[in-house]
């Protein structure tokens, strides 16, 4: 005679994996399509214009440049704030970006990765994604290594690459649903 607890098990066992699916199409249903695109707002009719810039300080954090909790990057000065509450600057670096810039606009974070291989095949580490421009991804990372050859300008690639302590930092403050601003 079967034992009547396997046959309980293995009930519970699929009664888990259907429950677990439901979740996870939920889940999936109530992403906004437009996670990972520029969106239409004040703070993107800001952006799209060069943001005013302190020229005494160049390093600082340019006005017009969003509100909250937030990661700021200028395609034109390659540079990043990791910008806290209360519009305090928590740190702000340079960065190396990839050959297909994001459009101005406001964005979120949608993935991370630990390490990885970019595009270039240079491996990386601290990966935090918030864009796509046609097929190419847009995220920040850290070479672990030096490069050993410049970037091939004919490739296009999205890795907007940062020293490893930069790297550090952004992958602490950028998790998943934290605001990115791109502005000019």
């Amino acid at each position: 005679m079967p034992s009547t607890s396997a046959g309980i098990v293995t009930g519970l066992t699929a009664a888990a994996l259907v429950t677990v699916g439901v979740l996870a199409y939920q889940a999936s249903a109530t992403v906004p399509a437009t996670l990972g695109r520029p969106h239409t707002s004040a703070t993107t009719d800001v952006a799209a214009a060069k943001a005013p810039r302190d020229t005494r300080h160049p390093s600082a954090l340019p006005a017009g440049s969003g509100t909250g909790e937030r990661v700021v990057y200028s395609v034109d000065d390659d540079r990043v704030w990791l910008v806290a509450a209360g519009n305090k600057v928590r740190r702000t670096f340079e960065v190396t970006p990839g050959t297909v810039d994001p459009a101005p606009g406001s964005y979120w974070v949608t993935s991370r990765s630990n390490t990885v291989t970019g595009t270039d095949g240079t491996p990386i580490e601290h990966v935090v994604r918030f864009a796509t421009v046609g097929s190419v991804t847009i995220g920040f990372s850290a070479a672990v290594a030096p490069a050993t050859a410049p970037p091939d300008p004919t490739v296009r690639t999205g890795g907007i690459r940062e020293t490893r302590p930069d790297g550090n930092a952004m992958w602490d403050f950028a998790t998943i649903g934290r605001k990115v601003i791109v502005i000019r």
